[in-house]
């Protein structure tokens, strides 16, 4: 591929150490990549326990999930926000704890 975009994975659980940075692959256009970044944080909360709150999930992410950011390559437009996982966990995480409540509340009114 000559140009396009770039999904970089760094990992929470060994912040600021590029050595465990690695290439999870190269897409052609940006809503390719930012749809694998995205699926990639999903995965993590798709195994943890959902009695958490949405702050114990999102502080679990932060310090053992893996952290996956966007680059262009080869000449392709610089995307026009920089994508974060941080960011995206964190509305993630609030979505899936709004799920539970509300699947909580249908089983009261029963």
């Amino acid at each position: 591929m000559n140009q396009g975009y770039r999904v970089v994975v760094d990992d929470n659980y060994h912040y600021m150490d590029e050595d465990s940075r690695w290439v999870k692959g190269e897409y052609a256009t940006l809503e390719e990549a930012l749809a694998v970044a995205r699926k990639m944080v999903e995965g993590f909360f798709e195994s943890r326990d959902r009695r958490h709150t949405a702050k114990q999930l999102y502080d679990a992410f932060t310090m053992m999930g893996d952290d996956p950011w966007i680059e262009s390559f080869g000449g392709a437009a610089e995307p026009p926000e920089r994508f974060s996982a941080w960011a995206y966990a964190k509305e993630h995480t609030k979505r899936l704890c709004q799920r539970g409540k509300s699947k909580k509340e249908k089983k009261h009114d029963r």
